[in-house]
């Protein structure tokens, strides 16, 4: 290969300038295309960071969730998962499931609530038609169907999470009943969930 040093000597040695400059090497330059494969290469070193810099703060949250309630990282991490997935905070989902069922996935009540979140299967059925009462023992399900229907109540009391809650225990006869009476619904449950937490349920 004719280097740049050898481009000059040809055109020193050579008797036409044209011929010499005809011999020398073609140059080509790619700065455009260059400076566009960087960028790319960039962006996609900066998105990885930012994937992996959300893992570790996943990561983090849920040990924080499994070390305070002394649950496995696995269901912590469901809870923190399904909580964000139907726009719960995770904070009071956990507070949620604590107080319902103390983490336990085959939690039945006297009247027929089920699981993690202790639902009744008319109230999952409106949010999932084909749901059986089986399956309601499934953490994932449970988790979906109780964050959703908490949701929805906070949405429904325009934002009034006090009035959800009690709503989610009581039921919503009872608690309109009161209402409509003049009387204070809460119970304590609202209380027990609520102290010391300063959001508003959810995430969006």
């Amino acid at each position: 290969m004719v280097g740049a040093f050898g481009a000059v000597v040809l055109l020193a040695e050579s008797p036409d300038p044209k011929e010499a400059i005809a011999g020398a090497p073609a140059f080509s330059f790619s700065i455009g295309d260059d400076s566009r494969r960087l960028r790319d290469e960039l962006s996609n070193a900066q998105g990885s960071l930012d994937l992996a810099t959300a893992e570790l703060d996943r990561m983090k949250r849920v040990f924080e969730y499994s070390s305070r309630y002394s649950i496995g990282a696995d269901l912590a991490g469901d809870i923190f998962d399904v909580a964000l997935a139907e726009g719960i905070d995770p904070e009071l989902g956990f507070r949620l499931v604590k107080v319902e069922s103390d983490f336990n996935e085959r939690a039945t009540s006297p009247v027929g609530a089920v699981g993690l979140t202790q639902v009744m299967l008319p109230t999952a059925r409106y949010f999932d038609k084909g749901v059986t009462r089986d399956e309601l023992y499934d953490r994932e399900a449970n988790l979906r169907i109780g964050f959703r229907y908490l949701r929805a109540l906070v949405r429904e009391n325009k934002g009034n999470l006090k009035l959800a809650l009690l709503v989610y225990n009581r039921g919503p006869v009872a608690v309109e009943k009161a209402v409509k009476t003049g009387a204070d619904p809460a119970n304590g449950y609202d209380k027990v969930i609520l102290t010391g937490y300063s959001g508003n349920g959810l995430i969006d």
